[in-house]
């Protein structure tokens, strides 16, 4: 079963995605902000995610910052923007991750690009 790191500030959208993405088959693992991620990926030794699905507005570390740190540790799952802004398309970046996705109640964008980037 293929693991999901949502890091996601809204838990509205959480929730959401946890159905949806359980119900693709996913395992899915939630954290709120840049510094539960970061953290979170230290210490999942066994069960670091193949894909993460990252919010770019967020407390404590944003998503801009999250991802400069992703790059640095080389961890190797690729990365999806998942936001509400489509200004932030062209930031340098935003321009490092596998995937942008604006955020929408219709899911099918998302699920589409996860499913090519685990090769599914």
């Amino acid at each position: 079963m293929k693991r999901i790191l949502v890091v996601e500030d809204d838990k509205n959208i959480q929730r959401l995605l946890q159905e949806e993405l359980t119900d693709e088959g996913y395992s899915i693992d939630i954290v709120s902000d840049g510094k539960e991620a970061l953290s979170f990926l230290g210490k999942a030794r066994n069960e670091k995610p193949d894909l993460i699905i990252l919010d770019l507005r967020m407390p404590k570390m944003d998503g801009f910052e999250t991802m400069g740190n992703i790059i640095k540790s080389k961890h190797g799952a690729p990365v999806i923007i998942h936001t509400a802004y489509a200004s932030y398309r062209d930031d340098v970046m935003v321009m490092a991750a596998d995937a942008y996705i604006e955020k929408s109640h219709d899911l099918t964008k998302l699920k589409e690009a996860i499913k090519e980037l685990l090769g599914e």
